[in-house]
């Protein structure tokens, strides 16, 4: 088996806040052998929520996760469920996948949080929900004048009304920083993830899933019209198998997903709570998740605590060296946007994963030349409510049910150049970024 990071990247999620907000709990480890109708790789958003949706409707299945509940992207996240999911813009959606095809890309986008929105709830899950929609802020003059100008086709594409923030009004809402203006888009809201993956896995086993934790796939084939899937102690012998790794995937597991998702680093910190002088301070009192307009966006909201969380993309590089650097960055950067808590103890500090793929646009749907086999990938740092949905729509497909969402979605993604070397092709990216966002 093989990842691309580091081991580092994979291991240990350091002070991630979400862990201490949520009762610990585990799965059983697999030990022994199991047949069922579905097996699911990978216990995230993704996988949970096909689990879920195929419990509900009698099938038998099995759910292996290589680590502890939570481990990766799932819990690690900044909690923002909203829009997103792809990198490609509208006018390369219409020129690739026909005419149109940005206007169900958006659909399938709002489909996404209102199927998270339904579960929640459906379910009367209690988890820290916060936020009326996301706010996006300028970060240059130019940036704002290109949200007025973009206003009318925002509202068109997904059918609301977009409300704009010239300057002047930003310090009234609490939204204070060095920004140029900014948009609030009425769809979306903010969660505690760990609270979520919780309640999803809770309501799974309910309905007869089965979820095993620490039973990473050490190999997996095909045997007549079933998978056998291998693990340390065990095996499952499953008619179809979902993966739903994301960016934590392998790249031989199957080796069709070698070179297929270029997985990046997001580092997030959390401060100790902030008293409502220390809010008023900085500006920042109100409770809106937001983002900036820089390529290399931030990420930030306040929490219901009154702690302060703040996010940025990460580097390419997992070591000890290339991640001192990382946090010596995100602490430069959380300072010089809020000097007010340049000071301010921060408490938690941790990274994750995020997954691209080379054709900008997620993969769900069956892998080619491998019957019985389905994958949900590649989510672009929205994984929250596109791997939710994704989860689901890899279930319909499982189930033989035509998913609600763009046909095109199943279309196999190419492979990046460069093989394992691959994460080289984001260090020019990442240089030309940073040249624009000046």
């Amino acid at each position: 088996m093989s990842r691309l990071y580091e081991p580092a990247a994979y291991g240990p999620q350091g002070a991630c806040f979400w862990a201490g907000t949520v009762t610990a709990g585990d799965w059983p480890r697999l030990d022994g052998d199991l047949t069922v109708d579905v097996a699911v790789i990978g216990g995230g958003f993704t996988g949970l929520n096909a689990a879920l949706h195929l419990a509900t409707r009698g099938t038998s299945l099995a759910m292996l996760e290589a680590e502890h509940p939570g481990w990766g992207a799932s819990g690690r996240n900044g909690g923002f469920c909203c829009l997103g999911g792809s990198k490609a813009p509208a006018a390369l959606l219409n020129r690739r996948f026909g005419q149109g095809a940005a206007q169900g890309w958006a659909e399938a986008e709002k489909a996404a949080v209102a199927h998270v929105e339904g579960l929640i709830d459906r379910h009367r899950w209690q988890v820290d929900r916060h936020s009326q929609g996301e706010t996006l802020l300028a970060h240059k003059p130019r940036a704002y004048k290109a949200l007025c100008s973009e206003a009318d086709e925002t509202a068109a594409l997904y059918g609301v009304t977009p409300e704009l923030h010239p300057p002047g009004d930003l310090a009234a809402r609490g939204l204070g920083g060095p920004w140029h203006g900014g948009m609030t888009l009425p769809i979306g809201f903010a969660l505690n993830p760990r609270k979520y993956h919780a309640a999803l896995a809770g309501a799974a086993i309910a309905r007869g899933a089965r979820l095993f934790s620490h039973s990473p796939v050490t190999g997996m084939e095909r045997d007549g019209n079933h998978w056998r899937l291998t693990t340390a102690r065990g095996t499952v012998t499953a008619g179809k198998v979902i993966l739903a790794t994301n960016g934590y995937s392998h790249e031989t597991l199957p080796p069709w997903l070698r070179a297929r998702t270029l997985p990046l680093q997001s580092n997030v910190i959390v401060t100790r709570p902030l008293s409502a002088a220390e809010q008023e301070a900085a500006g920042w009192w109100s409770d809106q998740m937001a983002y900036d307009t820089r390529l290399l966006l931030h990420y930030f909201r306040k929490l219901p605590d009154g702690r302060f969380l703040f996010g940025m993309r990460g580097g390419l590089r997992a070591t000890p060296g290339a991640e001192a650097r990382l946090s010596r960055r995100i602490r430069s950067d959380f300072a010089r946007i809020f000097p007010a808590w340049k000071n301010v103890e921060i408490t938690h500090e941790w990274s994750g994963l995020v997954c691209l793929m080379r054709n900008l646009v997620p993969f769900v749907g069956p892998v080619p030349d491998h019957p019985g086999l389905f994958a949900a990938l590649g989510f672009h740092g929205n994984g929250v409510a596109m791997g939710s949905y994704a989860g689901r729509l890899a279930a319909d497909h499982v189930l033989g049910n035509r998913p609600e969402a763009p046909d095109w979605l199943a279309t196999p993604p190419p492979r990046f150049p460069l093989g394992r070397k691959r994460r080289l092709l984001m260090a020019p990216a990442y240089l030309m970024a940073e040249a624009f966002d000046l």
